[in-house]
């Protein structure tokens, strides 16, 4: 399980941007659209930057469960500053819940995979990238494969010096 959490941290570490704003969320949210057609998959993806929504989008064949979903996978990351993916990971490396460990109602916070931190480098997270319909490990691929694509190798490199 250290293996896995390892490797998370290290996605978010190397997956943060030089600059976002609404052109790039556009952008993104997008590449995602096109990701999850690829897999003949249906999603609904929201990109949320300081409360602010700037890229809501639901596939043919998602419901408002979907939505619902991304809220409170929002939420964890939110809070906690990584990904919804890790802190379901790190409390089952616990051997505990979200719920016993903070003391959150799980009706507001779901910690399964599908909300990424959205980092500015040398700033900090400003928001989230989050997709539903998926299993939830897929619903985390989905959004890291499509990072390490969308984002220039200077801003990924100049994470890793």
């Amino acid at each position: 399980m250290n293996d896995l959490l390892t490797e998370l941290l290290a996605e978010e570490s190397r997956l943060q941007f030089a600059y976002f704003n609404h052109q790039r969320a556009w952008d993104l949210g997008c590449a995602l659209k096109a990701a999850a057609e690829q897999l003949h998959a249906s999603v609904a993806i929201d990109i949320t930057i300081n409360n602010q929504c700037l890229f809501s989008y639901a596939m043919a064949n998602t419901t408002i469960d979907n939505l619902e979903w991304i809220r409170r996978k929002r939420n964890v990351v939110h809070r906690y500053q990584h990904s919804s993916w890790y802190m379901g990971n790190y409390y089952k490396a616990k051997e505990s819940t979200i719920e016993k460990s903070a003391l959150v109602d799980p009706r507001e916070f779901a910690p399964y995979g599908g909300s990424f931190p959205l980092t500015i480098r040398n700033t900090g997270v400003i928001g989230t990238i989050s997709v539903s319909g998926l299993p939830q490990k897929e619903d985390h691929r989905l959004i890291v494969n499509v990072l390490e694509r969308f984002l220039d190798p200077h801003e990924t490199e100049e994470n890793r010096a």
